[in-house]
């Protein structure tokens, strides 16, 4: 199975036709995807000017998106690296994050879903790099009541998503699964309350 880097240089590879090139980038986000593939893949064609069902989509256009891609990659991937190597030190000196933190990362490990969009259509627009940054500076600060991309407070508990964990606290700006560590419990328990306020105005 190809890795992302060889299927980058597939992307990149003047002599290979469009439709390949385009099916290389595609299979990239089978190795990195943030807000999942369907969403990322939206992200990707909007911001860079191609149809989702082009197979003849612009060269140009193609690479910037792998530029796009490769950036977000490399940010992430450091983060990993410094992650990995803080929780070394933290065991042996004893301390323990809490559960929900370890859970997150386990998920998003590699980069895919970490700011999972359970709606394809509905995702943050920047750079995913700039995405990415921002949520790794929450990751790294205390928890807030906001959302780490967009700011937007409007945060709501979602059931029967289709990634794990299937439920959590989404925010209703950008549309990612906030991950629960960079919550309070007071934000946490307010988007449970307005998921009940919204059940019980339906009901």
């Amino acid at each position: 199975m190809a890795g992302f880097r060889s299927l980058a240089r597939q992307v990149r590879d003047p002599r290979c036709d469009l439709a390949l090139r385009r099916y290389s980038l595609r299979k990239c986000l089978e190795r990195f995807a943030p807000y999942g593939h369907r969403a990322t893949w939206d992200h990707l064609c909007t911001r860079h000017g191609f149809g989702q069902e082009d197979r003849a989509p612009d060269p140009v256009r193609l690479v910037a998106a792998l530029e796009e891609l490769e950036e977000a990659r490399a940010v992430w991937l450091a983060y990993e690296v410094e992650f990995a190597q803080r929780r070394k030190r933290e065991k042996h000196d004893g301390l323990r994050r809490p559960g929900s933190f370890d859970d997150w990362h386990r998920r998003t490990w590699g980069g895919f879903g970490v700011a999972w969009c359970d709606d394809p259509t509905v995702h943050p627009s920047p750079p995913l790099a700039d995405v990415l940054r921002g949520l790794i500076s929450a990751l790294e600060s205390e928890p807030g009541t906001h959302c780490p991309v967009c700011a937007s407070e409007r945060i709501v508990w979602k059931q029967d998503m289709i990634h794990e964990p299937w439920f959590g606290p989404v925010c209703t700006g950008c549309g990612i699964l906030v991950p629960q560590p960079v919550l309070t419990p007071g934000a946490l328990a307010e988007a449970k309350r307005i998921r009940r306020r919204e059940l019980a105005s339906v009901a």
